[in-house]
């Protein structure tokens, strides 16, 4: 696996536009009728999709591709984003490969969106969300990859239920320290400025912050569709998710050297969100980690160099696969 990658692979947007079209679409279904159970099925478009329990009877929208005999790999998208994030994911060759399962976080996308901010500051809802899908469908010590503040997610849940029931652990541009002086270091100086109009209830401010934080999100601008899909679902989370989110304090360095389990570390040289700092830190606790960094690339290198991170992901299932045994 390389430790730096200096060319770019782009990836074909057209299938990610198709599937991700969809997606929107039955979201909108679901938001539209108000519904619950019986609005799952409509959502179902490409890929297997349902409404699970989550923590305190949350509804959690998760899909999945793949055969259930393949090692499994859940995604667990960041802050103010959705499932469809990983759709670069889900259309290649990943989903033949792996059973690949996908969830959106409690707030956003087509989950539950509970409007008390204590059900977003509690970090065992966190872990029993993530518990709650490696149960319903039956993943058997899958790889948890989680971006930006999916690292949060991560270690919510190893901290809850250990590492017994995982096999590896994907930090992607992540971020695992909140609430500290130490911990806005690791974060872009760009990107600190946007946190008022992100927690704002103001619609004009809150959408401004936001158009920013979509731009900041690749280290190259993305065609205008594009952008425009991003900034869909970002809206589509309440100012409320986005200040439960914000308000925790966490210091996670326990966790982090506690693992044993293989790491890999993911990180955007270019990331003006999370900073590469916040990988060296995780680098730190993790000795034994693996790292990929790729230049050029911004706070998301799953779709801004969408070919290289699939390989390197592979690669890092496949040799976490004895472990699974």
């Amino acid at each position: 696996m390389p430790e730096e990658t200096s060319r770019p692979i782009r990836l074909s947007r057209r299938g990610f536009l198709q599937t991700a079209g969809a997606g929107v679409a039955g979201a909108g279904m679901l938001l539209a009728e108000g519904a619950s159970q019986p609005v799952a099925a409509k959502l179902d478009t490409e890929f297997n999709g349902q409404l699970i329990e989550g923590a305190g009877g949350v509804k959690l929208y998760v899909e999945r591709a793949g055969s259930l005999s393949k090692p499994p790999i859940l995604f667990i998208h960041g802050f103010s984003q959705c499932r469809l994030s990983w759709d670069p994911q889900f259309t290649s060759d990943l989903a033949a490969k792996f059973y690949v399962v996908r969830m959106d976080i409690r707030g956003h996308g087509a989950s539950d969106k509970p409007p008390d901010l204590a059900a977003y500051q509690n970090g065992k809802n966190w872990a029993d969300d993530v518990d709650a899908v490696i149960r319903t469908f039956r993943l058997k010590r899958p790889v948890l990859v989680g971006w930006s503040y999916g690292g949060f997610i991560i270690s919510d849940y190893v901290r809850h239920y250990g590492q017994q029931g995982i096999g590896g652990i994907n930090f992607v541009d992540a971020a695992t320290e909140i609430g500290s002086d130490e911990a806005a270091r690791m974060l872009g100086p760009e990107f600190l400025p946007l946190f008022p109009g992100l927690l704002s209830d103001n619609a004009v401010d809150s959408m401004a912050a936001l158009q920013s934080f979509v731009r900041m999100l690749t280290h190259e601008p993305v065609p205008a569709r594009d952008f425009y899909f991003y900034l869909g679902f970002n809206a589509a989370v309440p100012a409320y998710v986005r200040q439960g989110l914000a308000q925790r304090k966490l210091d996670n360095t326990d966790v982090l050297k506690s693992l044993t389990v293989p790491v890999l570390i993911t990180q955007g040289r270019e990331d003006k969100i999370v900073l590469p700092a916040a990988a060296d830190h995780i680098a730190r606790q993790v000795p034994n980690a693996k790292r990929a960094t790729y230049v050029q690339c911004g706070h998301a290198p799953f779709l801004e160099v969408a070919q290289q991170y699939n390989q390197d992901l592979a690669e890092f299932v496949e040799a976490a696969r004895p472990r699974q045994g």
